[in-house]
């Protein structure tokens, strides 16, 4: 039985998330479209947030809506 993949949006979201948390820049979004786009900057946004009051490793795990 395959697995269903997640989500696109969703993906978007996690891995902005990761990218602002590990404290890279918003200009490397890999995504071309609007939706998908704007969910990767929302998860950037909140992982950069995260890494400003210092959730690193398993507490921002915690914070991960997915």
């Amino acid at each position: 039985m395959k697995r269903q993949k997640r989500n696109r949006v969703e993906r978007a979201f996690s891995r902005g998330y990761q990218a602002g948390l590990s404290g890279r820049s918003r200009d490397i979004c890999p995504f071309d479209e609007t939706t998908v786009r704007s969910s990767w900057i929302n998860g950037w946004r909140e992982g950069r947030i995260h890494h400003i009051h210092g959730y690193t490793g398993v507490a921002s795990v915690q914070h991960l809506k997915v």
